[in-house]
């Protein structure tokens, strides 16, 4: 069972992973994402989750360089952008935003999108980095099955992390079982479905017995699941109880409660179909 908000789970290359993080996905730059993720350190994060497009590489890094906590102590991911995949391109990409976090490394670097045909040449590019010691894991984001099984054939290392949409409405369970079988760590962004999910009578209900609230019930979903997750938010309050989930734990008919409530629903795009940002 997780315990606490540095509990980690164990990267198959054997790098610990904690299990919780905050995510930055449309946090502004500048002074709200730096505020966001001050907060979170200052609450207990270790992992903190940006990309390239999101344009807040900036901010978080000057935000982990205030917050004045040693480099070793946390978790950082960022991804590449669509218009950046092939080789040469993705290792421009990282020291791109290296330079903007203000980083010597990276904890955790993913490949954002699949695409149609170039993320195999993205994936050297990211084996590359990780074999030169640039970056401590690699990962992809937003890949299917048959993603997977195309990337494994034609590369020498298997990705440590898949971190896709993932919530009560879009289990994902084929996918779930596929990443556990490949000792893929699955990590889900989007887990409370936007905001969607909080108003789900079956949440709020299992919420009530447990005295939390339902994006607390979720995310401890995720986490009994064996899930890593990364919530944004920008409130500190919302921060400090978005981590309120290592107190309790759901029985099994909770759990089963909520994962009934799977419908295959998206709120972001269906990889097979993403395009943006693909020249």
């Amino acid at each position: 069972m997780v315990k606490s908000l540095q509990d980690t789970t164990t990267l198959h290359n054997g790098v610990k992973m904690p299990w919780f993080g905050l995510g930055v996905f449309k946090v502004k730059e500048g002074q709200e994402v730096i505020d966001s993720v001050k907060a979170a350190i200052k609450h207990g994060y270790k992992s903190i989750d940006t990309a390239a497009i999101y344009q807040n590489e900036e901010g978080v890094g000057q935000a982990i360089k205030e917050s004045g906590i040693v480099r070793e102590d946390l978790f950082v991911t960022s991804k590449v952008w669509n218009a950046d995949q092939g080789y040469e391109s993705t290792l421009r990409a990282y020291e791109t935003s290296l330079h903007k976090l203000g980083l010597e490394y990276l904890d955790l670097y993913l490949i954002h999108w699949p695409g149609k045909d170039k993320y195999i040449d993205t994936w050297h590019a990211l084996e590359k980095l990780y074999k030169d010691g640039r970056v401590r894991a690699i990962g992809v984001s937003n890949f299917h099955i048959h993603h997977l099984e195309n990337l494994m054939k034609n590369s020498e290392i298997k990705p440590m992390v898949n971190q896709v949409e993932y919530h009560p409405h879009l289990a994902q369970r084929e996918l779930h079982a596929f990443c556990k079988e490949n000792g893929i760590q699955l990590e889900a962004w989007s887990p409370l479905k936007q905001g969607q999910l909080l108003s789900e009578p079956t949440i709020i209900e299992i919420g009530e017995k447990y005295n939390k609230s339902a994006a607390q019930v979720i995310l401890r979903w995720d986490l009994q699941n064996e899930v890593v997750t990364i919530p944004k938010s920008i409130k500190e309050n919302r921060i400090q109880q978005n981590a309120d989930i290592f107190d309790f734990e759901l029985s099994h008919e909770d759990m089963e409660g909520i994962n009934s409530l799977n419908k295959d629903e998206r709120v972001g795009s269906n990889p097979d179909v993403m395009s943006a940002g693909f020249e």
